[in-house]
């Protein structure tokens, strides 16, 4: 078991979550408590990167969600980038990964979009 370990930067597009360890029913509290204290403006994009997320359970896939309900609350968005492979499979599965835009990895995710006309 890894702790769970949560680290908030900031890019461009909005906040960045860096979360590595296990997301799991034990420390799922975690990441709706960081969520508490995550400024997130309106049109923000908050961006998780789950590049360091060793395991993810039933209920990290609940914190995830609660994290996307609480962005689109504030008036953002929500992006997951560097989805380790065990966990997009788990996405893919309950059709989670078409409610979430996933990217390959942060640097894609905080990308400076292009307005089209």
């Amino acid at each position: 078991m890894s702790p769970l370990t949560i680290t908030a930067r900031e890019a461009a597009t909005g906040p960045v979550l860096e979360i590595t360890g296990d997301l799991d029913h034990t420390t799922a509290p975690q990441l709706r408590k960081a969520m508490d204290h995550l400024p997130l403006a309106a049109g923000q994009l908050l961006v998780l990167d789950l590049g360091g997320l060793e395991f993810c359970d039933s209920s990290g896939i609940t914190a995830l969600l609660a994290t996307r309900n609480l962005a689109i609350e504030q008036s953002g968005d929500i992006a997951l980038a560097a989805v380790p492979a065990n966990t997009a499979r788990i996405l893919a599965l309950v059709g989670l990964d078409r409610v979430f835009t996933i990217h390959p990895d942060t640097s894609t995710a905080t990308a400076p979009r292009c307005a089209t006309s």
